[in-house]
């Protein structure tokens, strides 16, 4: 009993614990630029970091936000992304951010997750209906349609969507709160994982018939 009750004070004082909370780790260091070379560099949350003194300009500066991108694809959307792989100067910091563009008239950012980021999404053109669903038990979709202007919050983790409504182009970009947040697109996840996932387990889950699991499997 009483090694019990040391466990759950080692658990709950773990649950207190600010590294827990689903950020990156803050630097200890004004900034540490990421580098392939580990060549005389130092190795920091998963990168190297190239010597301060050689740092420059470049190394924190990106240029084509501006660019609408082409949206003619399934979903109707493009997400250009400004993480540590476009930016090496973003290391550490803890931030990254996206453009999204979206065609006229039904443009998708379809349903998707960043497992180590939450988003802040400004809506600069167009009409957006966006969601996000929370955990279980609830479920419960959380929604609203946005302007131009609005902004609009995703919790990490949780799956959320953006939807053009409007007959015009959309325009948003979107903040998060990791170098690298990561994206899982539910869709592909769960029907175009490589290898497969077994047709039988997928039909059960989501209460559809094998031939038609199959189906939505070659699409992916």
């Amino acid at each position: 009993m009483e090694a019990l009750q040391i466990f759950v004070a080692i658990f709950i004082l773990a649950l207190a614990s600010p590294l827990t909370f689903a950020s990156d780790p803050s630097p200890l260091q004004d900034f540490c630029v990421a580098i392939n070379d580990p060549k005389g560099s130092v190795f920091v949350n998963g990168k190297f970091c190239k010597d301060a003194k050689l740092a420059k300009a470049d190394d924190f500066y990106f240029s084509g936000l501006h660019i609408r991108k082409n949206t003619s694809n399934t979903f109707g959307s493009t997400v250009t992304p400004l993480n540590v792989a476009q930016m090496p100067g973003l290391h550490t910091l803890g931030i990254s951010m996206v453009r999204i563009d979206y065609a006229p008239n039904g443009g998708l950012n379809p349903p998707h997750t960043h497992p180590r980021a939450s988003e802040i999404l400004f809506v600069l053109e167009g009409t957006l209906h966006v969601g996000f669903v929370t955990s279980n038990p609830d479920n419960r979709l959380i929604s609203k349609v946005l302007y131009p202007g609005d902004v609009f919050v995703f919790p990490v983790g949780l799956i959320h969507f953006q939807y053009n409504i409007g007959n015009t182009y959309a325009v948003a970009f979107a903040g998060l709160s990791s170098e690298n947040p990561g994206v899982i697109t539910i869709a592909n996840a769960v029907f175009g994982s490589n290898p497969s996932i077994n047709a039988d387990i997928l039909a059960k889950a989501f209460s559809l018939d094998r031939k038609m699991v199959k189906n939505l499997q070659s699409k992916f």
